[in-house]
């Protein structure tokens, strides 16, 4: 069992920090880096509320900003970007073993994955894995739906 520390979580955040340090780990992957008219681009709002949500992430230590220049995620940032990643990925793979539309998938999963405490989480994940290992239970469900 993981140690449940204080010291081992990672910090208490909101759904728009995650979304922010979601964002920004995609482009980052994806272009080499992060910038506010980037991430303003991505989740459609103004560069002056990415602008001030950028300085917010900077004080909290999430991420490293440095004006006109850009971002990088710190560590901390990292892996709470991390951890909302896993959580997009395995929700939108639990959720097309079913044969849900790609549309209502990315809906879904988009609020799935920040109100969903751990507990349910692990239970949703070896649920998953249970599933993955037992396609015939799947097919049976899939008749269901």
């Amino acid at each position: 069992m993981a140690d449940k520390s204080p010291s081992s979580q990672p910090p208490r955040t909101t759904a728009a920090v995650e979304d922010y340090l979601e964002r920004i780990r995609e482009l980052i992957q994806k272009k080499g880096y992060a910038r506010v008219v980037d991430i303003a681009a991505e989740l459609k709002i103004s560069q002056a509320s990415v602008t001030t949500m950028i300085q917010r992430l900077d004080a909290e230590g999430l991420v490293k900003y440095e004006k006109y220049r850009g971002m990088v995620l710190t560590t901390a940032g990292e892996e709470v970007a991390k951890r909302i990643a896993h959580r997009h990925e395995l929700l939108t793979n639990f959720l097309r073993q079913f044969g849900i539309d790609e549309t209502v998938i990315a809906h879904d999963v988009e609020g799935m994955e920040h109100h969903v405490s751990p507990e349910t989480f692990s239970a949703i994940e070896a649920l998953s894995r249970y599933l993955t290992a037992n396609p015939t239970v799947v097919a049976k469900i899939k008749k269901d739906l």
